[in-house]
C-alpha cells in the first residue's frame, strides 16, 4: 500500500543544490522509489543550500520524485545571532500559515531539528491530519550549545528549547535518533525509559565504487611514497580538534616512515599550517572533488577523526566523515570519548581518549607495525558492515516501519 509522508525540518539540503546535509532528501527518495509519496517542507534560509527563486511565500519543486515546498524565510548571518531566532519564529508561522488543502493528506508527519520549535506545527499537523508524528533528532538541543556554544543552562532561551525539547519527547510518537545512545538521553530528559529507534548517516549510492582517480600530477606533488600515511581528510576548523593530531605529529618526528596529511578547507587551516611549518612529517595537500575522496582515501593507510570532549558524545555519533573512512575500506583511529558505534561494530579500527596525543601516538604505531594484510582485512569489515547497515534503502524501510507501524 502506498503512503504519503510529510518530512519538516527548516534545514534540508538536496544533493543537487548543497553541499552537505542530504540524508532527509536521501531517505525520502528511496521510500519514493518504492512507491510511495513524499514532501520535504524546508526554508529557503539555509547556508548550505541553494534555494530556488521564490516568487511568492512558497514554491514547490520536483527533485527524483520527491516534491518540496520551499518556504520563504527570514534570511539571518551570523549563526549565533538573535535574527536567526526570529528565523525560527517566521519559518514556523509561515508554516502554520501554508494552504495545506491543495497538498496531499500525510499518513504520517516527520519533524526534525533543527529547529526544535517545528514540533509546534507537527502537533498541531498530527491534530488536523489525524496521523502518526514521529520527531528526528539531528541534533541535541539545548544540550549542544551548552556544552560546545557556551551558553549557561539558566540562560531563559536554553531553559525554552529545553521545555520544547521534553514536550517533543514526550508528545511524539514515536522518537528517531541519527546517535545510537539517544535513548539514554531521552530518559534522563523525562525521569522515564522512552523507546528510541536509530536511523543515522547513510552511505550514497553514487559513491560506492572506485570514486575518480585523481589527476597524476596531485598524486606525484601531494603523496608521499613509501610512508605509512596517516590522513584526516574533511573541514579544518574549531569542531574538528585536530590539535591531537598534530601534537601527536610533532612528537612523531622520530618516526620518519610515518606522515600526516590534512586534507581540507577550513578557518583554521593557514592557522595548523603555520604551526606545522617546521614538521617534515605533515602536509596540507589541496582539497579535492567530493568524487575524488575515495580515490585519495584509498591511497592512505589509516584515517583518522576527532572530537573535542564533550557530554554530547555521551549518546554517540553519526558522521558523514565515519560513512566516507569506512567506505574507503580503510583503519579508523579516532581521537574520541563516547559511546562506541560503528567502528567497534565492524572491527574496522578503534578508539583512543579524546585530546590524549600520547595514546593517540601509540595506537598509530600499532598499526604502522600491522602486516598489511591485517590492515586491509579491518578495512574491508568495515566496508562490508557499511553497505550491509547504512544503505539509505535500509534507512528509509526502518523509517516506513515507523510510518505505518509495520
Amino acid at each position: 500500500m502506498s503512503v504519503c509522508i510529510w518530512y519538516v525540518s527548516k534545514y534540508v539540503t538536496l544533493p543537487s543544490t548543497g553541499r552537505v546535509g542530504t540524508r532527509p532528501f536521501m531517505i525520502m527518495r528511496e521510500l519514493v522509489r518504492m512507491g510511495h509519496r513524499c514532501i520535504i517542507f524546508t526554508s529557503d534560509s539555509s547556508h548550505f543550500a541553494t534555494a530556488p527563486d521564490l516568487d511568492g511565500p512558497h514554491k514547490i519543486t520536483v527533485s527524483e520524485g520527491v516534491e518540496v515546498c520551499w518556504i520563504r524565510t527570514l534570511k539571518y548571518g551570523a549563526a549565533k545571532s538573535f535574527r536567526r531566532i526570529l528565523s525560527w519564529l517566521d519559518f514556523e508561522w509561515r508554516l502554520w500559515r501554508l494552504p495545506k488543502d491543495e497538498l496531499p493528506r500525510p499518513d504520517a508527519i516527520i519533524v526534525s531539528s533543527l529547529s526544535l520549535l517545528t514540533i509546534f506545527n507537527g502537533l498541531l499537523l498530527r491534530r488536523r491530519f489525524g496521523c502518526p508524528l514521529i520527531f528526528e533528532v539531528r541534533d541535541i538541543w539545548p544540550l549542544t550549545i551548552i556544552e560546545e556554544g557556551g551558553f549557561s543552562p539558566y540562560n531563559p532561551f536554553v531553559i525554552a528549547l529545553a521545555m520544547t525539547e521534553r514536550l517533543a519527547y514526550r508528545q511524539a510518537d514515536a522518537i528517531v535518533g541519527m546517535m545510537p545512545n539517544l535513548g539514554q538521553h531521552v530518559a534522563e530528559v523525562l525521569g522515564r525509559p522512552r523507546p528510541v529507534h536509530c536511523i543515522p548517516m547513510g552511505v550514497e549510492e553514487s559513491l560506492i565504487g572506485p570514486g575518480e582517480p585523481l589527476p597524476p600530477e596531485y598524486d606525484a606533488t601531494h603523496i608521499p611514497k613509501g610512508k605509512f600515511l596517516v590522513c584526516h581528510a574533511g573541514a579544518i576548523g574549531i569542531s574538528n580538534a585536530l590539535d591531537t593530531l598534530l601534537a601527536c605529529a610533532r612528537d612523531m618526528r622520530d618516526c620518519p616512515d610515518v606522515h600526516f596529511l590534512i586534507v581540507g578547507d577550513g578557518d583554521l587551516r593557514a592557522q595548523y599550517q603555520a604551526m606545522c611549518a617546521d614538521l617534515p612529517n605533515v602536509s596540507f595537500p589541496p582539497i579535492v572533488p567530493r568524487g575524488m575522496v575515495q580515490s585519495l582515501l584509498a591511497r592512505c593507510d589509516l584515517l583518522y577523526f576527532a572530537v573535542h570532549p564533550s557530554k554530547v558524545w555521551t549518546y554517540g555519533q553519526s558522521l558523514n566523515k565515519v560513512i566516507d573512512y569506512m567506505l574507503a575500506a580503510k583503519p579508523i583511529v579516532a581521537s574520541y570519548t563516547g559511546f562506541p558505534s560503528m567502528i567497534n561494530e565492524a572491527g574496522s579500527g578503534s578508539f583512543v581518549p579524546a585530546g590524549d596525543a600520547a595514546a593517540l601516538r601509540a595506537e598509530i604505531l600499532r598499526y604502522a607495525q600491522m602486516s598489511p594484510e591485517t590492515r586491509t582485512e579491518m578495512g574491508a569489515a568495515g566496508r562490508d558492515w557499511l553497505l550491509r547497515h547504512r544503505r539509505y534503502r535500509t534507512l528509509a524501510e526502518d523509517y516506513l516501519k515507523l510510518a505505518t507501524g509495520a
